[in-house]
């Protein structure tokens, strides 16, 4: 099944293998701006079936880690029409992932003091500018808490970023509401502390992600959004929240209705849950429409995967980087170029070593 055609929301996919989103941070400065590098990275890899292109902040402040491309400005949308033109040469499809990163963030990323549900700090790391010069990873800065204008702004922020994808050339966008990035945040109560509509209740806590979803649908066509989520995975992928597969529950059943492009399960990353045939087989009665699937998978697991109904489509991230014909090594029973120590040091920033020089297998 993984090398069967898979009609998208009426988009025709030459096989159910996808490129998960990855960061890669190769824009051109200043700016933000993809460029002609990135189109050969995303064009070597269009034999996929679909790909999902790495975080596209939605606007300045959205933007947790430097380099990373956005689709905010003009300049942005002409960039990324390098790359779409140049999968869509290659009879390749690609959606952009809408992102946001909240809290996640540092002062001299988002230009300005980062925002979150609530005012608290995580313990973490993002790729940033450094003191002495140069690019590596800083603590992230203390967040404020959204007022209603910045949680309306946030949603107008989607909807043009949508809107944009669309002028890019993208074949539709897929909203990240994974990994303790925004969407995220507002959904697990350790991050969303509120005290408004927009905190408390597991409802309440879904109800960002669900007006961001409607809007965007609204603009583009739900049949070309999709969204990222992982419930089985910590919040900024530390300890996992105690109701959050419930409320993942609540907002499926919310998002069914619209039979989004597809939901995209991110598993198997920091400290996370093991998913059970039983979480498999409720994700699938809750959301019955095409559900993606991704997380450390190999070519045997993702097949029994969809051999037993519990995904339509199954991602892969990092065999990507190093394998830009990953289908055709699949399909022929090649050996894949490992993923090692050499691959994770030019994985942000840099030029083309570690990026588009790797071969495809003999």
């Amino acid at each position: 099944m993984l090398f069967t055609e898979f009609d998208l929301a009426g988009s025709r996919l030459a096989n159910r293998i996808t490129m998960a989103p990855m960061t890669r941070s190769r824009t051109s400065q200043p700016g933000d701006v993809p460029n002609a590098l990135m189109a050969t990275y995303y064009q070597q890899r269009a034999s996929a079936g679909l790909i999902i292109s790495e975080g596209t902040p939605v606007s300045a402040v959205a933007r947790g880690y430097s380099l990373t491309p956005g689709i905010y400005t003009q300049a942005q949308i002409e960039g990324w029409k390098l790359v779409t033109d140049a999968v869509h040469q290659k009879g390749g499809k690609i959606f952009t992932q809408l992102w946001h990163v909240g809290r996640r963030s540092h002062t001299d990323i988002a230009g300005e003091q980062p925002v979150a549900p609530s005012a608290i700090k995580q313990a973490d790391k993002v790729y940033g500018p450094l003191a002495g010069g140069g690019y590596g990873m800083v603590e992230t800065s203390v967040p404020r808490a959204m007022t209603q204008t910045d949680i309306d702004q946030t949603v107008a922020d989607f909807v043009q970023a949508a809107k944009n994808a669309i002028e890019a050339g993208f074949d539709g966008i897929e909203l990240h509401g994974a990994h303790g990035y925004l969407l995220d945040q507002f959904m697990r109560k350790v991050s969303n502390q509120r005290q408004d509509q927009y905190g408390g209740s597991q409802q309440n806590r879904i109800r960002l992600t669900v007006d961001i979803i409607n809007a965007v649908a609204d603009a583009i066509g739900a049949n070309k959004v999709a969204i990222r989520l992982s419930p089985l995975v910590g919040e900024g992928f530390s300890e996992v929240d105690s109701d959050i597969i419930d409320v993942t529950k609540l907002l499926l059943k919310e998002i069914a209705p619209l039979n989004l492009a597809y939901v995209h399960f991110s598993e198997n990353i920091g400290e996370y849950t093991e998913a059970t045939d039983h979480f498999r087989q409720e994700m699938r009665a809750i959301y019955p429409h095409t559900i993606m699937v991704a997380g450390k998978l190999t070519q045997e697991s993702a097949q029994t995967l969809l051999t037993k109904g519990y995904a339509d489509l199954v991602a892969f991230g990092t065999p990507y980087v190093t394998n830009p014909d990953l289908v055709e090594r699949f399909k022929h029973n090649k050996p894949l170029a490992e993923f090692d120590a050499d691959a994770r040091l030019t994985l942000y920033g840099g030029n083309e070593v570690g990026y588009i020089d790797y071969p495809t297998a003999s």
